[in-house]
């Protein structure tokens, strides 16, 4: 387990235990408060029925105190039939009295027995919507956190991207500058040699590479231009470079009007990986299809394989960086190429589609540009 994903259970179990010893404590406090509520209520009950039955030169200030020290339960005096004959602390009268905490009996001398019901406090009220508070309250430190965690993690992916990709394109750049000055050298005393175009060829796929980097490294620009085109342009390469036994359809029509806003160095890499990562799920021989599809004002670029497919776990993990199926490779090509999509193009990349046995097929979505 990853320290991200520790450090956020971490905060998952604290938060947890802290919702769970809040509610017990709380539960217990309002419980605590019941009971005196009740006891309070019993003794205004008795100081009520003392201050009816005393004789008329009895000391009645305690029950007198009593009653008044209520000033926050709100109580009801009802009779037999549930009808109100009098109530205190109440603001809001209920319909029905009797749906309240009671009754208490008070028993007075040749009268009917008339009965006391009580409700809870104000206080006790909002002490019972506590632990939702406290809960509400939790949760949105826990999602604020999250999102600083996911936050700050993706910040220091992309340093690490851009400080890679930087340093990378610096490194190629000194055997890249002395590969061109050499090319030059043979080019004028060996003029008619066969390998110069395949030497140029080759240090002009260097000099792309390391531009390539740069532009990762930095925030690259984009351009309006056709996707057919850019796609047929990225295909021409990998076609050079796959056995006969594999076979690349081109479906995008050569006519397609979409244009969509790309930087097409960086779009050709995405292309390729996909392409080589078909060609190693296919173990060399098979057939890639490539096809678009349109809807409202997105593009989706299919790059379908015929090769083994993927399993449930593998399809969760297609996108991690450093998860790979390859017997070597980092397992860094879907990774950047998906940060190429969604950082510089504002897209996504997606698997569409893969099981065992029946392929799979990758989906760049892009925006199409906007008509000028």
């Amino acid at each position: 387990m990853s320290r991200e994903k520790r450090l956020g259970t971490l905060i998952l179990i604290v938060s947890l235990l802290i919702v769970v010893v809040s509610v017990l404590f709380t539960n217990n406090l309002a419980r605590r408060l019941a009971e005196e509520e009740q006891k309070k209520v019993e003794m205004w009950v008795e100081a009520t029925r003392l201050m009816v039955v005393a004789p008329e030169d009895a000391d009645l200030s305690m029950e007198l105190a009593v009653i008044q020290s209520n000033t926050s339960i709100p109580v009801y005096l009802v009779d037999s039939a549930g009808t109100i004959l009098s109530c205190a602390n109440v603001t809001d009268t209920v319909a029905d009295p009797r749906t309240l905490n009671g009754p208490i009996v008070l028993e007075l001398p040749g009268a009917e027995p008339q009965y006391i019901y009580y409700a809870e406090s104000t206080l006790l009220r909002q002490l019972r919507y506590v632990p939702y508070l406290q809960f509400s309250l939790i949760f949105i430190f826990i999602l604020v956190a999250v999102i600083m965690l996911l936050t700050a993690h993706h910040s220091e992916q992309n340093r690490v991207w851009a400080g890679l990709s930087r340093e990378t394109a610096h490194q190629l750049g000194t055997p890249i500058s002395s590969l061109m000055a050499c090319q030059e050298i043979l080019s004028e005393r060996y003029p008619e040699d066969d390998m110069l175009p395949l030497l140029r060829n080759d240090v002009s796929r260097l000099s792309m590479i390391a531009d390539r980097f740069n532009k990762i490294g930095s925030e690259p620009e984009l351009e309006p231009v056709r996707l057919a085109e850019a796609v047929e342009d990225s295909l021409a390469y990998m076609r050079t470079r796959v056995s006969n036994k594999v076979e690349i359809l081109n479906r995008v029509p050569e006519d397609s009007p979409v244009v969509v806003e790309l930087n097409r160095p960086l779009f050709a890499w995405v292309i390729e990986n996909l392409v080589k990562n078909a060609v190693d799920a296919m173990d060399g021989q098979g057939t890639i299809t490539i096809s678009t599809e349109t809807d409202d004002d997105e593009v989706s670029v299919l790059v379908q394989d015929t090769g083994r497919g993927m399993d449930a776990a593998a399809r969760r993990q297609v996108f991690q960086a450093g998860f790979t199926t390859k017997k070597r490779g980092w397992g860094l090509g879907l990774t950047l190429a998906k940060r190429i999509i969604e950082d510089y193009h504002g897209g996504s990349l997606l698997l569409r589609h893969s099981r065992p046995g029946q392929g799979t097929t990758f989906a760049v979505v892009l925006k199409q540009a906007k008509h000028r």
